[in-house]
């Protein structure tokens, strides 16, 4: 089952994220670190109503944000859509221990279905240009990467801005 964060939650998300992180860096995939993402940030997502949890079996193995809110940082990508009635989608994550089941398949299915159900015109996000897994994820899907974006304090590499026009 999908639904919206509690705060009862925090633990255990900021636990797979944690956990997420751990196994990027075992990969390579410095993404995310001590800057982000941070619990003060997923209580803001919980408080706005805008975090995700899959839940199974009492166990949370999956997150994701889904958001109206365009950050700053991609004003300057040139969008297929206008910047209008869209959503954005962060912090996806699913705990190591169920990579490769299709649990984030299954969060990106609901995402996708939320957003045409909300009539939303497009749907964006940005993954780390160094985890080429989650650029085959997103591509295999029918996103486009239109240009690149950076956040100083996760990683001097760029992150690809990507696209799915609904």
């Amino acid at each position: 089952m999908i639904r919206k964060a509690i705060p009862t939650d925090l633990d255990a998300i900021y636990q797979i994220t944690q956990s997420c992180a751990k196994a990027m860096i075992a990969k390579g995939i410095y993404q995310w670190n001590e800057h982000y993402p941070t619990r003060a940030r997923f209580e803001k997502d919980i408080k706005l109503q805008e975090l995700y949890v899959l839940d199974e079996g009492q166990q949370i193995k999956g997150i994701v944000v889904l958001t109206e809110i365009m950050d700053d940082e991609y004003i300057p990508i040139h969008w297929f859509t206008e910047n209008k009635h869209n959503i954005y989608v962060h912090r996806l994550a699913i705990h190591p221990d169920y990579w490769g089941q299709g649990y984030a398949q299954q969060l990106m299915n609901w995402a996708e279905s939320y957003a045409r159900e909300q009539q939303y015109i497009s749907i964006r996000l940005d993954t780390f240009s160094q985890n080429k897994r989650n650029h085959t994820f997103y591509e295999t899907r029918g996103y486009k990467r239109l240009g690149d974006i950076f956040f100083p304090k996760q990683s001097e590499h760029p992150f690809h801005c990507y696209e799915l026009v609904l």
